[in-house]
């Protein structure tokens, strides 16, 4: 990835809520990060922090109702994605901006074949005629390691294994040749020795395809290991975001120093017990006017409360939103 290379995707400002009974959710509080041409991204958070919402907001993927993009831009392609029609939205979804879902079993239609599910984008959005469209879902199949790809074109999902409908779900979201990849906790339904297997897949498409991919998890293991960049969402904000390397080795947010404790260690002895985070993430009722995180942080002083921190430069392409200096073991003035 070249430094100072133009974003494909520039995200800035990004609020969205869901209309409940109970009044409005704030599930994302100005939300701005940018992602640059063949960049892996990683999106970390515990469950409810914003990592999904964030992502489906950007290309139309939440119910409207409940949910409302409230503000920001969405910038890809020379257009802003929020201001775009519905039919402009569905072709980017379709050709530009590939997304592969967490379920593979609740994204695949289990009454069509795998290989009419991989023709059907090639046939609208890219004007194949049938027998070119079957020719490139083979290809495809070979592509993410099928295999006997050609026979298994009749197959339905349920003829398929976890692992290989979640082969099948990457074979769709890459059909039209996409800038960017979207990936949410693909994962995460996996045993272990297959999710290793589709992480390594995706490294080889990566190098292979060139594409940017957004890699969502909770899994700070998994982000390590492929990431060149990551973003810590807590309470719908980014609390902090850098290169991989820099992020883990100097982790600057209470919220990021704590969920890098909670990795479990293989070690001689065993261990007393895991290390978790303390107290509730926080119901976002009300957009934010202090510190998400204040109520679980042992840092947390006066200012949190009154204020909502902003991130700030805390090292080379790296920053954080905290009051807190944890080089200094102080307040920030």
């Amino acid at each position: 990835m070249p430094d100072g290379a133009a974003s494909v995707l520039d995200v800035k400002d990004l609020k969205t809520i869901f209309r409940t009974r109970g009044g409005e959710v704030h599930a994302v509080n100005s939300v701005s990060f940018d992602l640059k041409p063949g960049e892996l991204l990683g999106v970390v958070g515990e469950s409810g922090s914003g990592k999904s919402v964030t992502m489906m907001s950007l290309i139309g993927l939440l119910p409207s109702p409940p949910a409302e993009v409230r503000d920001g831009q969405v910038l890809f392609d020379g257009s802003d994605l929020l201001k775009c029609s519905q039919d402009h939205l569905r072709n980017v979804r379709g050709s530009d901006i590939g997304f592969i879902f967490q379920d593979p079993m609740t994204s695949l239609n289990p009454v069509f074949t795998v290989g009419y599910q991989i023709m059907e984008p090639l046939r609208k959005h890219m004007g194949l005629d049938k027998s070119a469209a079957r020719t490139r879902a083979k290809e495809l199949l070979e592509l993410v390691g099928i295999p006997d790809a050609e026979r298994r074109l009749k197959d339905y999902p349920h003829q398929f294994s976890g692992g290989m409908r979640q082969r099948v779900m990457i074979a769709i979201a890459l059909a039209c040749d996409p800038k960017v990849l979207i990936a949410d906790e693909p994962t995460t339904a996996l045993d272990v020795t297959i999710q290793a297997q589709i992480l390594e897949l995706v490294k080889e498409l990566r190098q292979k395809l060139g594409m940017a991919i957004v890699w969502i998890t909770h899994d700070l293991g998994v982000i390590a290991g492929i990431a060149d960049r990551v973003l810590v969402m807590y309470g719908g904000q980014i609390v902090e975001q850098g290169p991989v390397k820099e992020l883990f080795g100097n982790p600057r947010h209470p919220y990021t120093r704590a969920l890098l404790k909670t990795i479990p260690h293989v070690r001689g002895e065993r261990e007393a017990k895991l290390n978790v985070i303390e107290g509730q993430p926080p119901i976002l009722t009300e957009a934010p006017s202090a510190c998400a995180f204040r109520r679980r942080c042992p840092h947390a002083f006066d200012r949190c409360e009154r204020e909502n921190p902003v991130r700030r430069p805390v090292g080379p392409g790296h920053d954080a939103a905290c009051f807190w200096d944890p080089e200094n073991g102080a307040a920030d003035a």
